[in-house]
């Protein structure tokens, strides 16, 4: 058995989320959105997308069509203009719209608090619905997994899987659900500024005792490399 495939044991699996915590603590979602249904439409488009790009669209996107219903009755081209910067600019503002519309039609224009519910809904997997249960509603029916959270979760061997959703059910078997949300968050946040697909910077990583995929040595306390990847995460990057 590699290291890489060997079983996450509860102790380390403990201690990641520990060092995590220490990392990153107060975890969040990089999507700029004033309510429940500005996220759902800002997850949708992020598809295929950086989250940079959608928050620079969809000010001008709210703006102009502030609720479901107005979204729902613009012009298509006038749409697909709006979002043309998030790329599949067609197949998502068919989606939003048609989103919007069914919120409007079975839900009174609020976006609905179930799983399935929200899979119901134009645009919308399982990925999408777990960012807006748990950022919004602080409804933890699983972790949100992105490239950033297979990525990491992989090379710190939580999971040998390699598809999205199994992946989901290993960490949530791994994480306590009252940490599904802030936990997936503080992975996300991780794999986006820490523990990049290329070049990641493991001897900074205060996670890289605990990692079996670490390329080189650390550098310093673990205090230390938590307190400098928490300016980073913070700074978004911009601090190095």
């Amino acid at each position: 058995m590699t290291a890489s495939s060997l079983p996450p044991d509860a102790a380390r699996v403990r201690s990641i989320l520990r060092v995590l915590e220490s990392e990153i603590p107060e975890p969040y979602c990089e999507l700029d959105h004033t309510s429940p249904w500005t996220l759902l439409i800002a997850t949708i488009l992020s598809a295929q997308s950086t989250d940079k790009t959608i928050n620079t669209v969809t000010p001008a996107l709210f703006a102009q069509w502030p609720t479901p219903a107005t979204l729902a009755a613009a012009p298509r081209a006038e749409v697909e203009q709006a979002v043309h910067k998030t790329g599949f600019f067609r197949n998502k503002a068919k989606a939003i719209q048609e989103c919007s519309l069914l919120l409007v039609e079975r839900h009174g224009g609020e976006v609905p608090r179930t799983m399935e519910e929200l899979i119901a809904l134009p645009g919308v997997a399982r990925k999408t619905a777990n960012v807006v249960l748990g950022t919004c509603y602080r409804i933890h029916a699983g972790i949100a997994t992105d490239t950033h959270v297979m990525r990491v979760s992989q090379k710190l061997a939580l999971t040998t899987a390699t598809k999205p959703e199994k992946i989901e059910q290993d960490l949530c078997a791994l994480l306590p659900q009252d940490q599904w949300t802030d936990g997936g968050h503080r992975v996300l946040l991780h794999g986006r500024y820490i523990c990049l697909a290329k070049g990641p910077y493991c001897e900074q990583c205060p996670l890289n005792e605990l990692c079996p995929s670490r390329e080189t040595e650390p550098v310093g306390s673990v205090a230390a490399r938590a307190a400098r990847a928490r300016r980073v995460v913070e700074s978004r990057g911009e601090e190095g």
